[in-house]
């Protein structure tokens, strides 16, 4: 049991280790010396657990997928029932799951990581994160058009375009400036977004 446990440990550290070093130099200049040197292991202990650089580079994408899809959940087309969220609260969770994502890329260097390698061009990315997060802002504004959430003429398209477009803008932006990717930034673009997005007199009103 002790032995399982430390290469879990093992394993768990050299994984943080290529996200660190993907997210600051890249698929391109990261090397398995230089994860295996900070991850604290041997090249050996590595390699017993991924076989080479693309091998980590496809880890941390799934490991970020399931990360954001914890933060998500199913994508909201699917919703019915007496669980289905409905009216203010299907627009309030798009506002707190915008907010737990923000946290995410903040805090989290393997969702980052993995954000990080779907832009790469020398890197065949397996799983498409921001497309993942499209679909799921979509998903959730068509439901919210579906149940009468939205504001008098305005399209779900619409929203989604600008919603996706802009978080995905904050999170490539926050790659260089951190600050694009705090709390205070998402809170502010809510509180420009839902007066417009909503029904007059409904909430949130609020970008928290």
């Amino acid at each position: 049991m002790a032995k399982q446990e430390r290469a879990v440990r093992t394993r768990a550290a050299v994984l943080r280790s290529a996200a660190e070093i993907f997210d600051t130099d890249g698929f391109v200049s990261a090397s398995l010396s230089s994860i295996s040197h900070r991850a604290g292991v041997s090249s050996g202990a590595l390699h017993f657990h991924f076989a080479n650089k693309g091998a980590l580079a496809a880890a941390i994408e799934k490991s970020a997928e399931q990360r954001l899809w914890n933060i998500t959940g199913p994508t909201p087309d699917g919703f019915d029932g007496p669980g289905s969220p409905g009216g203010v609260d299907v627009i309030h969770n798009l506002v707190e799951t915008s907010h737990q994502l923000f946290d995410g890329l903040h805090s989290d260097v393997i969702l980052r990581a993995g954000f990080t390698l779907g832009c790469e061009p020398s890197w065949p990315s397996l799983v498409d994160l921001r497309g993942q997060w499209q679909d799921w802002i979509g998903g959730t504004l068509r439901h919210a058009a579906e149940i009468g959430a939205l504001a008098d003429g305005t399209e779900a398209e619409d929203v989604a375009t600008v919603v996706t477009a802009s978080t995905v803008g904050f999170e490539a932006l926050g790659r260089r400036d951190p600050t694009w990717l705090s709390q205070q930034r998402i809170a502010r673009f809510w509180q420009f977004m839902l007066p417009r997005l909503v029904p007059s007199g409904t909430g949130p009103q609020k970008g928290t």
